[in-house]
């Protein structure tokens, strides 16, 4: 029996049974190989290119179907990225300004094809920092170095507008903008704090002038109403006011006095004797 079986076997094997198996290992292989699907990762989109010429269609996140051979999809990162770029300008007195700007941008994700077409996935060092650059320069120079100290926010405003005009030309977005710092020359950081030194003392000079202006017409109010308290005071003295106050001087006087006279002794003097009362020897 078991003979048998084993002729069976090789029978079939001779009979070409093997073929479903090599067929299956076969298109497996080719699946590997030939990878009929494609993944589109979070933040990312697929640029569908057909023999290299770029496609309309832009796949989104998640398993896209491509011909093999035929199509091949390139990913291209959407989320936002930064961008530090530092760069030399000079301001409209001709002052030297070093500065460093962050830039936050994205490229708009249903012009990914478009970009890739355009520019390529290069597009920070060919669009990004040339763009960053020439705004920087570019409004810089419309300003003194003073007044990029003083109007930051101004200048930073601006420059976020022009780069946004500017890159949404390339369909990038610009999401946040700032100026990491400002430098200038020593001799005219120097000069700056000398000036600012030399305005705080004005500023405490004037406060201290306009404390004692200040302290000074109080005294002169306080004076003023003394002296017509008492002008009012002396129209009000009337003789007959004087002998009243001399009646209720005397009237207090009365009200103190204990009943004993003072005994008063010397020349020309009258003395008493005994007022005090009487003695009995």
């Amino acid at each position: 029996m078991k003979k048998m079986d084993i002729d069976d076997l090789k029978n079939e094997m001779r009979g070409g049974s093997w073929k479903p198996i090599i067929i299956v290992g076969l298109s497996l292989f080719l699946l590997v190989v030939l990878k009929p699907w494609v993944q589109v990762g979070a933040g990312e989109r697929g640029i569908v290119l057909n023999f290299g010429a770029v496609q309309n269609t832009v796949l989104g996140e998640g398993i896209h179907f491509r011909v093999p051979i035929m199509q091949t999809v390139v990913l291209m990162d959407v989320k936002i990225q930064k961008a530090i770029t530092d760069a030399a300008s000079a301001s409209s007195d001709l002052q030297d300004v070093d500065l460093a700007v962050a830039l936050n941008y994205h490229v708009i994700p249903e012009e990914a094809n478009t970009v890739y077409q355009s520019i390529g996935i290069q597009f920070k060092e060919r669009i990004i920092d040339p763009a960053i650059q020439e705004v920087m320069k570019a409004v810089t120079a419309r300003y003194t170095a003073e007044e990029l100290i003083t109007k930051r926010p101004a200048v930073s405003s601006e420059m976020k507008g022009e780069l946004t005009s500017r890159l949404l030309e390339s369909n990038i977005a610009v999401d946040a903008f700032s100026i990491v710092s400002f430098s200038f020359s020593q001799t005219f950081t120097d000069a700056i704090e000398a000036k600012q030194t030399a305005e705080q003392n004005a500023l405490k000079a004037k406060r201290d002038l306009d404390r004692i202006r200040v302290e000074a017409e109080q005294t002169i109010a306080a004076a003023t109403a003394e002296a017509e308290a008492l002008r009012l005071q002396k129209m009000n003295i009337s003789p007959d006011l004087i002998e009243l106050r001399k009646i209720e001087a005397n009237l207090k006087a009365i009200e103190k006095w204990n009943g004993i006279l003072p005994e008063v002794t010397g020349a020309g003097a009258i003395p008493f004797i005994g007022v005090g009362g009487t003695k009995n020897n």
